[in-house]
């Protein structure tokens, strides 16, 4: 089969190393002009570590994850609300099964095990349903098979589906993320903080001359351009201008060269796959920041579509989506199981397991 997949990220990486691997003639396109290795820590659970497993790249993965020591809150003047050395907001219990890793870091590893031709710097500009291909760099190609692994703006998804307002649903918070020096001083740590409708984390990890931030704050939808970094920066700026060391924070984000922002929110469909033509991950299925489960998504969602195709095309879209309904559903519901906070690890561990990968 020749195959092409947008989008190099988590899920991207794994079709590809499961089709390459059968021996399918994979090509990956990316937007951007090398691999995006920026970004937050993010959690593989459940069935996603058997993924993992069978890509040959778990003990890799694990070796990389996360040590945070904990996490504490803190008011707008720094004093501490509450501390806890057991678990953290953003990966659970410390001691867990689970593994938290850099995005960065687990894309870079992905892609390693991944063997396909990338290109980057280039993006599908149309698609038929019969899998003819022009991009905007100016070629053209046909291939047995399309893959939008290209996220919460999904290119594939709009050319194939319609447009994005269908099928975004919005789930009232913007978020950003940005890394710069640890002026703040944290040793393996997450600080959290809040104001009002704004808030944020800052933390530390096993480079700790360096800091990630994620600053964001509450809204109804609103109108911006989410290429415009300059005026994503803005908005972070008038919103969380009053967060706890919201000064530095502020500027440091001015100056940082790895910003991304975005909204919370869900992707819905009634169906992933049109003709030759399937979605994987969040261009399909978006869970949200809010699930923790976006990642795990992404890589299941992969694996079952990639055997899927390698059992017959023919089909392969049906097949994937009887597959995948379920363990989506369980997934994004975890968004809105626990509003204003995250749902319960009880939940958190059904749901990340509610797929059998056997």
């Amino acid at each position: 089969m020749k195959i092409l997949v947008s989008g190099s990220g988590v899920a991207g990486a794994v079709l590809a190393h499961f089709l390459g691997r059968a021996g399918a003639d994979v090509t990956v396109v990316e937007r951007a002009p090398g691999l995006r290795t920026g970004g937050q820590p993010i959690d593989i659970r459940g069935a996603a570590l058997t993924v993992a497993e069978s890509m040959g790249v778990l003990e890799e993965v694990r070796a990389l994850r996360t040590t945070p020591r904990g996490m504490s809150m803190v008011d707008r003047d720094g004093n501490e609300l509450m501390r806890d050395t057991e678990a953290t907001i953003s990966g659970g219990r410390i001691d867990g099964p689970d593994i938290e890793i850099m995005r960065g870091d687990l894309v870079s590893v992905l892609a390693t095990a991944s063997p396909a031709r990338r290109v980057y710097g280039d993006s599908i500009a149309t698609l038929t349903e019969d899998g003819e291909v022009t991009f905007e760099g100016g070629g053209r190609d046909r291939y047995d098979y399309i893959i939008g692994a290209d996220g919460l703006h999904s290119r594939v998804r709009a050319l194939a589906f319609g447009p994005e307002p269908r099928y975004i649903h919005h789930l009232g918070q913007y978020i950003s993320v940005f890394t710069t020096d640890n002026f703040l001083g944290l040793d393996h740590w997450q600080t959290w903080f809040n104001e009002g409708d704004a808030g944020g984390v800052a933390f530390s990890d096993r480079d700790r001359a360096k800091m990630i931030v994620n600053l964001g704050f509450e809204s109804a939808p609103i109108a911006y351009d989410h290429r415009d970094v300059e005026q994503q920066k803005r908005l972070i700026e008038e919103r969380c201008g009053r967060l706890w060391e919201a000064p530095r924070l502020i500027e440091a984000m001015w100056k940082a060269d790895d910003f991304s922002f975005g909204p919370i929110a869900q992707v819905r469909m009634d169906r992933w796959s049109t003709g030759r033509v399937a979605l994987v991950g969040d261009a399909g299925y978006c869970a949200s920041p809010l699930s923790g489960q976006g990642t795990s998504l992404a890589m299941v969602g992969a694996y079952v579509l990639a055997e899927e195709l390698l059992a017959g095309p023919e089909g392969a879209g049906e097949r994937y989506e009887r597959r995948m309904r379920p363990f989506v559903a369980a997934n994004q519901a975890l968004a809105t199981e626990n509003p204003g906070g995250p749902a319960p690890m009880e939940s958190v561990q059904r749901a990340a397991n509610a797929i059998s990968l056997g």
